[in-house]
């Protein structure tokens, strides 16, 4: 799907929300400056929330994708 290598992935699969915003948050806070995250999910909520969470922390969106019924998204941090 992508070229953007992820320095940490994360499993969100089966999760509704809030656990993948969660999760993601948590991942974030445990990286590097610039360091991306990949997380993947199957909760069709994710897409607004992490739109929401990125544009509310400052964390950059670098891509998000869907297949079938998993969303995949890609985030830098700030």
């Amino acid at each position: 799907m992508s070229d953007i290598k992820a320095d940490r992935i994360i499993d969100c699969r089966g999760l509704n929300c809030p656990l993948p915003i969660l999760k993601t948050k948590k991942a974030i806070d445990a990286m590097n400056s610039g360091e991306i995250l990949k997380m993947v999910s199957t909760d069709p909520g994710s897409k607004s929330d992490i739109t929401a969470w990125t544009n509310r922390t400052g964390n950059e969106l670098l891509e998000a994708g869907q297949d079938g019924d998993e969303y995949t998204y890609y985030i830098r941090k700030k």
